[in-house]
C-alpha cells in the first residue's frame, strides 16, 4: 500500500488544484507537492532531484511529475521527463511491464492545466453558477485537450463575459475554487484520466 506520493508541479496554480484534487483521488494517502518557478525550471531541475530521491526512497512511496504540454511536443516532452528519469535510474511507469512495481509516474496535461476545468464544468459552476452551462455542448469546447490557443485564455473570456475577473484570471484561485469541486471519475478531459489512473495505479498493492 502507497505510504506517500511526491508530486513535481511546475507552476502556482498546479500547486494548489493537487492540494484539493489528490484527497479526493486517493483518500487517506499522504502527499508532498514540489513546487517549481515554471517548467523550464522543473525540466533544468527535475534530474538532479531525482538522482536526489535514488538513494533514499522508501519502497512504498512514488513519485508524479505533472507539466503541462502548452504549445510543446507532447511526444518530445515526454522523451525529456523518461530520460530525466533513466539517468537517475529510478523505475517509470512506461519503462515497466503491465503490473511491474515502479518508482516515479510522467504525466503531461495537454494542452495546459485549465484544460481540466473544461472537462468538469459541473464543478465550474458549483464555484461559478452565472458562466453558461452549454460551454461542453459547444463544439469548441467538446474535447477539453483540444481547446485550442491557449486554454486559460478562452477560460477567462467565458469567465468575464459572466462578471468574473473583470481585471484578468486569477489562476491560483481559480485552481483551489474548481479543484474542491471535481468528481474524478466524471471528467472528460483524456489528460485528466490519464493523471487519475497513474495516482490509482500507484495507490494500488
Amino acid at each position: 500500500m502507497l505510504e506517500r506520493l511526491i508530486v513535481f508541479v511546475e507552476e502556482e496554480s498546479a500547486e494548489a488544484a493537487m492540494n484539493n484534487l489528490l484527497p479526493r483521488v486517493m483518500p487517506g494517502v499522504d502527499f508532498d507537492i514540489i513546487r517549481f518557478q515554471g517548467k523550464s525550471d522543473l525540466l533544468k531541475k527535475l534530474p538532479a532531484r531525482l538522482r536526489g530521491y535514488k538513494a533514499w526512497l522508501p519502497e512504498n512511496w512514488r513519485i508524479l511529475v505533472l507539466v503541462d504540454r502548452d504549445d510543446g511536443d507532447c511526444k518530445e516532452l515526454k522523451a525529456k521527463l523518461e530520460a530525466a528519469t533513466e539517468q537517475a535510474k529510478l523505475l517509470s511507469k512506461n519503462a515497466v511491464q503491465a503490473g511491474g512495481r515502479f518508482q516515479i509516474v510522467n504525466r503531461i496535461a495537454i494542452e495546459e492545466l485549465e484544460s481540466w476545468f473544461f472537462g468538469d464544468w459541473e464543478a465550474v459552476r458549483t464555484q461559478y453558477p452565472k458562466v453558461p452551462v452549454t460551454i461542453p455542448q459547444r463544439e469548441r469546447y467538446r474535447d477539453p485537450d483540444a481547446v485550442g490557443g491557449r486554454t486559460w485564455e478562452a477560460l477567462e473570456l467565458i469567465f468575464q463575459r459572466a462578471g468574473y475577473f473583470k481585471s484578468g484570471l486569477r489562476k491560483i484561485e481559480l485552481a483551489r475554487n474548481v479543484a474542491q469541486h471535481m468528481e474524478p471519475t466524471r471528467n472528460t478531459s483524456h489528460s485528466f484520466q490519464a493523471f487519475r489512473e497513474a495516482v490509482e495505479a500507484a495507490v494500488a498493492p
